[in-house]
């Protein structure tokens, strides 16, 4: 232990003692006001930890198939107005052991900026205890029905709803998504796992831990134990896992050093992490099943009760994909893999109409990325902002480029908020970069959930019968109640006699309380202590995570195993999902109707198509261009015709023509432009004007760059041709 800068005195000591006393008890009357808290917040009908207040607009328990889900409409504050013609924003909340509402816990939240941004917005949240017998396509079925509700509050909203899924709700909205693609705008999946296996070596060990502890067939005991109830507290207990330090100790003394400015973060913060709620045990062994261990939903091998093939291909709005680096839950493979899971170039997410775009903070935690207020006025404010420029962009592979508005020179005007988003073309080597599974990976996780399928069987047949005829509701909640999460609330809570002292003790030092100076020498060994306490527990971590995934791989690399296990271990092939030759049909037809139509339209099209291949020649788009567009399409009328969808449309119709014969889409142009020169040298300006908000039009651009200039200036007698 290092020594302090100078020698402590009796007086130092003195000082130290007494305010380390004070803060204990200060911490005490902290514990006891948290479980009061929970107990609170365990009592209420509808918990929730919503900053803002609503309105309830659909109840899901009243749907023909009823789940614990709700719809609500967030009312705006009073200083915040919306505009009604703005596209509606759907936050959903993830239902991973916690309560509903970190979406919008404070005003700068996700809710906060779409409110901020002018848009409506609405919530979808849930019950602390499932409906009985629900499941999750029931809930997807739902949230289909809300979207619906939504979309008929707004008829002459410019655009469809654009749906925020948090963690867990990300994989759910993308369900939702596949089989009812018509009911979405862009979709933001902030956190949310798709593909469960990826990862990189040596940094993301969550993912073994299904294998480890043998498969699934623990999470349907758990469920067995719980009479069919699923105690989310589980899943909280798996997150805390992952940080020890932070879990056992830093969360804690973080509290205990700080307690003059601490506490209402703290307790804040706690009223969502201690919001348990509970899943049916059907349920939670779906997702275990068919997410976590099958790692089916990016292979497209997950059936719908009507045997519809759920194929996240299938979704038509723009994807937004937010991840972080410094994210051990959900690290970027697991956010982004899926990609490569279904596509085999560019051209194919092309091919598919898909837009992607996604963006990778360097060091943001898991809950950073949808509770941080930082992250919530940076990225979350530009996607709020900028949702409309991100639904018309060309189909294609995207990472959105944040760069500190300040920095910006030209077209400053055309830019809002603290920073200017721009979206950069990317290929799938640029997803592979992030790290990744190799084949080799692949079938380590195959044998893994093969593993899983053969002792979930056993389970249900030698020891299900056994364990669901012992237990009873009563025994289940009493386990339940007895869960260590739920015990260290409880047992600092207002039932605990020995608790009733601390709020009068605690009423009597805040009168008396005398902080030590932080020079003291004692405050330095406290320091110091705790870091050395923390190196402890992250060194235990990474111990512990070296042998789980150095016994990962002595398992399930086994060749004897795999072979047991009907895994072919000469394959060098990753797994990919299956590919439709009917899609390639359908593409070869549209192909040709656009060939046959690029000397069709007008105007519009011929900007349009100008536009693209300028901004294509550019490598990327950014919100100065996209808000010079839209003004111009305020400003003149035959632009101002087109409401978002069409225009959406026309951009991608030009966008496709040019991929497929630019010469031919150049050569045409002259065709789709006005036959009065003035025409065209006003067209020329609107479209001069839309191109230098980006920054000036310079030269040296790839050939070909000039062919829209002479288009302009061409001599209009393509109607008598």
């Amino acid at each position: 232990m290092p020594k302090p800068t100078t020698i402590p005195t009796f007086a130092d000591a003195y000082a130290y003692s007494l305010d380390a006393w004070q803060r204990s008890v200060l911490f005490l009357d902290v514990m006891r006001e948290r479980g009061a808290q929970y107990e609170e917040h365990r009592t209420q009908t509808a918990p929730n930890v919503l900053e803002f207040q609503v309105e309830l607009i659909r109840d899901g328990r009243t749907l023909a198939r009823p789940v614990n889900y709700a719809l609500v409409k967030i009312v705006p504050p009073e200083d915040v107005a919306v505009e009604p013609s703005k596209r509606p924003f759907v936050v959903v909340d993830p239902r991973a052991g916690h309560g509903p509402g970190i979406g919008g816990f404070k005003a700068d939240s996700e809710i906060g900026v779409v409110l901020k941004a002018g848009h409506p917005c609405y919530f979808i949240g849930f019950l602390s205890d499932p409906v009985p017998g629900q499941t999750i396509e029931d809930i997807a079925f739902a949230e289909a029905t809300f979207l619906e509700t939504v979309i008929a509050r707004h008829p002459s909203a410019d655009g469809k709803p654009c749906v925020i899924g948090n963690c867990q709700a990300g994989w759910a909205v993308m369900i939702v998504a596949a089989l009812r693609p018509e009911l979405f705008g862009p979709i933001i999946i902030a956190g949310a796992p798709l593909s469960y296996w990826a990862g990189v070596t040596g940094q993301n060990p969550m993912r073994y831990s299904g294998g480890l502890l043998g498969g699934s067939w623990l999470t349907a005991l758990t469920g067995d134990l719980g009479a069919g109830i699923f105690d989310g507290a589980w899943l909280v207990q798996n997150f805390e896992n992952q940080n020890p330090a932070n879990t056992l100790w830093t969360k804690q003394y973080n509290l205990y050093s700080k307690i003059d400015t601490e506490a209402a973060r703290y307790l804040g913060f706690e009223r969502w992490w201690g919001g348990h709620v509970t899943l049916n045990a059907e349920e939670m062994q779906f997702i275990v099943d068919e997410l976590f261990v099958g790692n089916k939903l990016a292979a497209g091998e997950i059936l719908a009760s009507d045997g519809t093939a759920i194929d996240l291909r299938n979704v038509s709005s723009p994807i937004v994909v937010f991840c972080s680096k410094g994210d051990n839950i959900t690290p970027p493979p697991q956010a982004l893999d899926w990609i490569l899971d279904l596509y085999d170039s560019v051209d194919e997410i092309r091919a598919y109409g898909q837009t992607i775009v996604y963006t990778v903070h360097e060091t943001i935690g898991h809950l950073g990325i949808f509770v941080s207020a930082g992250v919530a006025r940076k990225e979350h404010d530009e996607f709020a902002s900028n949702i409309d420029l991100i639904d018309v962009l060309p189909p294609g592979l995207y990472e959105a480029v944040l760069t500190p508005a300040s920095e910006v020179d030209e077209g400053r005007e055309f830019a809002s908020g603290e920073w200017l988003m721009r979206c950069e073309p990317r290929t799938l080597d640029d997803i592979r970069a992030l790290g990744g599974n190799d084949a080799e990976d692949e079938r380590l996780f195959a044998t893994a959930a093969k593993l899983s399928e053969v002792n979930l069987a056993l389970y249900r047949t030698y020891l299900q019968p056994a364990v669901k005829a012992a237990v009873t509701p009563p025994m289940a909640a009493a386990m339940r109640n007895l869960h260590p999460l739920r015990l260290q609330y409880a047992l600092f809570g207002p039932d605990n006699p020995f608790m009733g002292w601390t709020r009068a003790l605690a009423d009597q030092v805040r009168e008396t309380r005398e902080p030590v100076a932080p020079e003291n020498p004692f405050v330095t060994w406290q320091e110091s202590l705790s870091q050395q306490i923390v190196d402890g527990l992250e060194g235990w971590r990474r111990m512990a995570e070296y042998f789980s995934e150095q016994s990962f791989h002595a398992i399930y690399g086994s060749p004897t195993l795999q072979a047991a296990l009907g895994i072919d271990a000469s394959s060098g092939k990753p797994r990919k999902a299956a590919k439709s030759l009917l899609h390639q049909k359908l593409v070869e037809t549209r192909i040709a109707e656009l060939r046959s139509r690029m000397v069709q339209g007008g105007i519009c099209e011929g900007l349009a198509r100008c536009l693209i291949f300028v901004g294509m020649a550019r490598g990327g788009a950014d919100e100065r261009g996209f808000e010079a567009v839209r003004r111009l399409r305020q400003a003149h009328s035959q632009t101002r015709q087109l409401d978002l969808a069409a225009f959406k449309a026309v951009m991608r119709e030009q966008y496709f023509m040019l991929l497929i014969d630019q010469d031919a889409a150049l050569a045409a142009l002259p065709k789709l432009l006005p036959d009065a020169m003035e025409e065209r040298r006003s067209a020329f300006a609107a479209l001069r004007e839309v191109l230098e908000a980006s920054g000036a039009v310079k030269g040296g651009q790839p050939s070909g760059c000039n062919g829209w200039r002479r288009s302009f200036a061409s001599t209009p007698n393509h109607r008598s041709q």
